[in-house]
């Protein structure tokens, strides 16, 4: 003995000792006793039927062939039908249940193609599908098998029938269609014209009023323009009359700025020309006095030297006669007067002085340009065979400077001193 359970798409039949009749458990369990009982199963799932009904003559006598689809299965809701299907199924396999279903559903199928048409059938599947469903469901009720849906595959035939309705359907269709698509085309011409000539008609109406708006406008703005450039010319001429005060002022400052500059670099150019004649003065006039006066003096006492040695040298050598006396005493004359035109030469002491304070300076320029050389460690000097090497070659680059001075001279002060040495030196 033993309990036995089943899912909900099964039904248990349980009979014999204990049982007056059978006991339908759909879904469930029970206990039943080996030997004394017996457990048989019936399946309740949901089976799929291809009706196939080959060349049947319809109401017409066109022959035809249907497919339909069919959703059967054992009704187990229901305790009548449920007894009924196991009084007739049970013990047999879900294909033999298939096969009863099915010769069933094409008998009906068949009888129902026999009464309508072809074209009923080809235009209105869903009444045909609803015929054979009600029969079917009508006659398998009783074998406790319900008729869960069922469906019109496919038509075909094998005369060319259904080509030929739907050639003739097709034409008529495009005539319609074409007719239609005349008719749509009229109206909707008819239709444009007229919505064409009242879109024209809003246009030009528009376009008048727009023309009336634009013009109102172009009026008003021209006077609005008026008045704009009327202010605008009058700002402007009084902004450029405003400017040209303005820049006669700054014009005038800026002339009185002038004249003041103007007179403070005269005053300072006064200032500067005393100022370099007193230190010209301080410097080459007073000195070269000086100079003139001390070289009179000593012309003067070497004169008065050799006149006394000569008197001297006369008493004590009288032997000589009067012509060396004559010569010792030409000798001082022509010394004395030398030492005159020395002294006179340096009345033009302007270019002279100048030369003189540059040949003084010479000495420490050339000095103050060979200083960077003596803080030289090593000097590396390359030559190509061409130009002086070694020394000689740092002494000409110092010569070579020194011989540009004279030039530089001349740019500054515009005093030739090559010129101003050859006049010194024929005035002496």
């Amino acid at each position: 003995m033993g309990f036995e359970t089943c899912g909900p798409n099964e039904v248990m039949v349980v009979s014999g000792c204990c049982h007056g009749q059978s006991v339908f458990i759909p879904g469930g369990r029970c206990f039943v006793w080996p030997g004394i009982q017996r457990l048989q199963r019936l399946s309740l799932n949901t089976m799929t039927l291809v009706i196939e009904s080959p060349q049947v003559y319809t109401k017409l006598g066109v022959a035809i062939a249907i497919t339909g689809i069919a959703q059967v299965k054992v009704q187990g809701s229901n305790q009548e039908m449920l007894q009924s299907a196991c009084e007739l199924f049970l013990g047999k396999s879900v294909r033999e249940i298939c096969t009863v279903a099915q010769e069933t559903l094409e008998g009906h199928q068949r009888a129902i193609m026999g009464n309508m048409t072809v074209e009923e059938i080809y235009r209105d599947r869903k009444k045909f599908s609803k015929a054979v469903f009600e029969v079917a469901s009508s006659d398998l009720v009783n074998m406790g098998i319900c008729v869960v849906s069922y469906t019109l595959k496919d038509i075909r035939d094998e005369e060319g029938y259904l080509r030929a309705l739907g050639m003739a359907r097709t034409a008529q269709v495009k005539r319609d269609a074409r007719i239609g698509e005349a008719e749509a085309q009229r109206d909707s011409g008819i239709k444009e014209a007229y919505a064409e000539q009242k879109r024209m008609e809003s246009r030009y109406a528009n376009d008048i009023e727009i023309a009336k708006s634009q013009r109102d406008f172009q009026l008003k703005k021209a006077y609005y323009d008026l008045e704009v450039q009327t202010k605008k010319a009058q700002a402007d001429l009084a902004y450029s009359l405003q400017a040209a005060k303005t820049k006669q002022r700054i014009r005038e400052e800026q002339m009185q700025v002038t004249v003041v500059e103007r007179a403070q670099q005269i005053m300072v150019q006064d200032q500067e020309i005393t100022r370099r004649e007193r230190e010209l003065e301080a410097q080459v006039r007073k000195p070269a006095e000086a100079e003139k006066y001390r070289m009179e003096k000593i012309a003067e006492a070497n004169r008065m030297r050799i006149v006394m040695e000569a008197e001297a040298e006369a008493e004590s050598v009288r032997m000589k006669g009067e012509a060396e006396a004559f010569a010792i005493e030409a000798k001082a004359r022509a010394e004395a007067e030398q030492m005159a035109k020395k002294a006179d030469a340096w009345k033009d002491y302007q270019d002279a002085a100048m030369v003189d304070m540059v040949l003084e300076t010479l000495p420490k320029v050339a000095a103050e340009i060979s200083a960077p050389l003596t803080k030289c460690r090593k000097v590396t000097m390359v030559s190509s065979g061409k130009g002086d090497v070694g020394a000689l070659k740092l002494t000409n680059e110092v010569m070579n400077i020194m011989e540009k001075l004279p030039m530089v001279v001349e740019n500054l002060t515009g005093i030739n001193i090559s010129r101003s040495m050859k006049l010194t030196h024929r005035k002496a």
